[in-house]
């Protein structure tokens, strides 16, 4: 893809600067265009509790949301919303309210009447999911599309003569049968069940639409989003967006995953609109989305990067980047985790114990977990005790002798003193890596260092697209060379690292790019260990722990969402690389479920069903029995492992 193939999707790759979309009013908040990207969540009350919705929509408001999104499942509920506005207005909160839609066209006409947005989503608006594949020819087709038109142009026209704004939301795991079967399980289907719902749109010259591309996967989200915008621009269309990963789930893991997501498209200057979707209260969720949004204040401002002249991998196509294996690194092996130690004046044992790590004093031996670090950087520390198997240290090279053991590395700062030094290690040498080496003569000498891997720093503000400009470079000239990502912050703020730190790191491995990554803040090693983990389980790149699919919970949810979750987060969480869905309702569950190995939905109040894979095992459980039905079905199928004692 060369130069004008990126600009389909971003402006520039290199100088940051915000896609302008066109605007569209939503109440006396407008969206899109010049202003500022809009915060949103989504109340999880019931919405025939007035009172109740009210209040945790002022919680949320207060909290700065400029959207609150309320849940209509029927028409009854999208009836009450005139209350919950009316109230609201009462207490003086203008707050635009946004009608969240699915499966019933009766309750979208109802609240289009009454709130400033209806979010309707296309592939269960007017269509069915059954995972069913469906044979079509064009015209048997073009017979659905128009039964889709007669259901959806009636919402159309409420929303022109109201002056309604409208979201059609295309999610990754609520795609139709329709879609599915001539699409695919793709980003592809995705886009273009949302451009059937915009075509009728404008072919009734409504225009008044955002457009939202949501996976609980971030690599699907981002590359959904991206094709998006290409098949936007070749049809003359130029909607805002919302962004979000779906079903996200809690507390650390849920900001990871959602950073990666939505940081990788903000850094390219994609989004107008976003919501952080957590498995906690929605006004948790507001300072998550403003702590992302308020880092692209004044970016245009950055440091100047070499412009992008030719692409050499796809945005729209996953595909790992092709590098030698040097000892751990590069080749097949999954990325590696770097642990910086190199500000403390002391190493102990115990130390260790922050970066996965135990010891067992009766058998003298060192356990290693699944979220052990690979490498340690001390710097000029040195260590003195035998190290555990699997632990390599990396030292400064002023301090690196080969006596040290096969198990140290040196660290070189940059190529200059990698050059000039006398010693070097016959196996590994770590060097860094700035931008400005790279178009350096001689250069490419360096590829035919089988010894070498390089770490890339960065001190830009646009610090995500100069370390990407470097990839780049490298893939363009077709260079070997493992790459770690390396990234240093000066910030305490415990949520800033982590979705600093998710979307600059997690971005690039998105891409298919980075060999490891090496992460360094003032704070505790253990919080850095499990964020550099995390990021890698995010974007798929190295399992190492459960994970879970869970949706934020909304009016719709059947069960105590966060109380389940935690309840079987507590029994399954030493199950590496098992997927666990879990979902209050069955509006995206069983397809956001179709990548979970087990699905816990509930169908009904207090009821039930589970899933193995897309297969519905066991329906209308009695919820207090529900957990434990479900650590039976894993270990009939085989999945369960005992946890360990320490």
């Amino acid at each position: 893809m060369n130069d004008s193939g990126i600009k389909m999707y971003c402006e520039s790759l290199t100088a940051y600067k915000r896609r302008k979309s066109s605007v569209v009013n939503i109440g006396d908040i407008p969206l899109g265009g010049d202003y500022p990207i809009r915060i949103q969540s989504m109340t999880t009350t019931d919405t025939m509790d007035t009172m109740g919705t009210v209040e945790q929509s002022i919680r949320m408001i207060d909290a700065g949301c400029d959207y609150v999104r309320i849940t209509a499942p029927s028409l009854k509920e999208a009836e009450n919303l005139q209350q919950i506005k009316n109230e609201l207005r009462k207490r003086g909160y203008q707050t635009p309210l946004i009608a969240d839609i699915h499966f019933t066209p009766n309750a979208a006409e109802m609240a289009a009447r009454i709130v400033e947005k209806v979010r309707v989503n296309p592939g269960n608006y007017a269509d069915k999911k059954k995972f069913e594949h469906l044979d079509y020819t064009d015209d048997s087709y073009e017979v659905e599309v128009e039964r889709i038109r007669q259901r959806f142009v009636p919402l159309v026209k409420i929303c022109k003569e109201y002056g309604t704004a409208m979201r059609i939301g295309a999610n990754h795991g609520s795609l139709s049968d329709r879609i599915m079967s001539r699409y695919g399980d793709t980003p592809l289907g995705m886009v273009e069940s949302a451009l059937e719902f915009l075509r009728i749109c404008e072919e009734n010259d409504y225009r008044q639409i955002v457009l939202s591309m949501k996976s609980s996967n971030p690599i699907v989200m981002v590359q959904a989003y991206r094709l998006l915008i290409i098949k936007m621009n070749e049809e003359g269309m130029n909607y805002p967006l919302h962004l979000g990963v779906t079903e996200a789930g809690e507390g650390e893991d849920g900001r990871i995953k959602s950073a990666a997501g939505i940081g990788t498209l903000l850094e390219d200057g994609i989004g107008d609109t976003i919501r952080v979707s957590l498995t906690e209260d929605p006004e948790f969720e507001v300072p998550v989305a403003k702590m992302l949004v308020s880092r692209y204040m004044g970016r245009e401002n950055h440091a100047s990067i070499p412009p992008v002249t030719h692409l050499s991998y796809s945005p729209i196509e996953y595909k790992k980047d092709e590098t030698r294996e040097i000892l751990n690194i590069g080749g097949k092996n999954h990325p590696r985790v770097v642990a910086d130690f190199s500000e403390k004046k002391e190493i102990t044992p115990a130390s260790l114990f922050a970066i996965g790590y135990s010891y067992n004093t009766q058998t003298g031996k060192w356990k290693n977990n699944d979220q052990a670090a690979d490498y340690i950087y001390t710097g000029n520390t040195a260590i003195s005790f035998p190290l555990p198997e699997g632990l390599s240290v990396i030292y400064n090279a002023s301090v690196w002798r080969e006596d040290m053991g096969s198990s140290t590395c040196p660290y070189f700062n940059d190529i200059e003193s990698y050059t000039q030094a006398k010693i070097k290690s016959g196996s590994l040498n770590f060097v860094g890596l700035q931008i400005t080496e790279i178009t350096a003569p001689g250069f490419d000498v360096w590829n035919n260092d089988t010894t070498l891997v390089w770490v890339v720093q960065t001190a830009n503000t646009h610090g995500m697209a100069e370390e990407r400009r470097i990839f780049i470079e490298l893939l363009e000239k077709n260079y070997k060379t493992p790459v770690i990502i390396k990234r240093e912050y000066i910030h305490t703020n415990a949520d800033e690292i982590r979705l600093y730190a998710a979307t600059d790191a997690g971005a690039l491995f998105i891409d298919g790019m980075g060999e490891g990554i090496w992460l360094k803040a003032p704070v505790a090693p253990t919080m850095l260990n499990s964020v550099a983990f995390g990021i890698l389980q995010a974007t798929r790149t190295r399992i190492s722990k459960t994970e879970y699919i869970s949706c934020p919970s909304c009016g719709r949810t059947l069960f105590n969402l966060q109380h389940v979750t935690a309840q079987i987060h507590e029994r399954t969480s030493h199950l590496k690389g098992v997927k666990i869905g879990i979902m209050g309702c069955v509006v995206n569950g069983p397809g956001e479920m179709a990548d979970a190995d087990y699905g816990y939905v509930g169908t009904g109040i207090g009821k039930i069903t589970l899933y193995k894979g897309k297969q519905v095992v066991q329906r209308n459980i009695a919820s207090e029995q529900a957990v434990d039905a479900l650590i039976t079905l894993i270990k009939d199928n085989g999945d369960w492992v005992e946890q360990e004692q320490e």
